[in-house]
């Protein structure tokens, strides 16, 4: 049994950083894919950005790329989100989910696809004002 455990969100002014991190326990390594996600009420969660596991490749949606980015600590079974140059609108609860499905183990690059993710962690609260 995975369980993941989200820290590091809090709130800051815009332009700010934030460093979230996702720590693994129980079966520590997830093939094949580690993502955040974000989610504010009355919106569906979407996607924020994912990294392969074995090999490291990262996606990001179009709102982040080029202001946050996705690694991995294997040695320590954690994903970290850092987020640079925060807007309001990236006030969000922000969810880290593991995924291992065949469909995942077909592509270097992890989509945004909730169905393929089965570890969810408990959210952590970001707020941009």
């Amino acid at each position: 049994h995975v369980q993941l455990v989200e820290s590091g969100g809090g709130s800051v002014q815009a332009g700010g950083s934030l460093r979230l991190s996702c720590a693994a326990s129980g079966r520590t390594y997830i093939k094949w894919c580690m993502g955040w996600f974000r989610e504010v009420p009355g919106k569906e969660r979407e996607g924020v950005a994912t990294i392969h596991t074995g090999g490291g490749t990262t996606v990001y949606s179009a709102s982040v790329k080029g202001r946050f980015t996705i690694s991995q600590d294997n040695a320590k079974n954690t994903v970290y989100l850092q987020m640079n140059s925060l807007k309001p609108e990236d006030t969000a609860v922000y969810y880290c989910a593991g995924g291992s499905s065949d469909n995942l183990s077909l592509t270097r690059y992890c989509p945004f696809l909730r169905k393929e993710y089965r570890y969810w962690g408990q959210g952590t609260q970001v707020t941009v004002s």
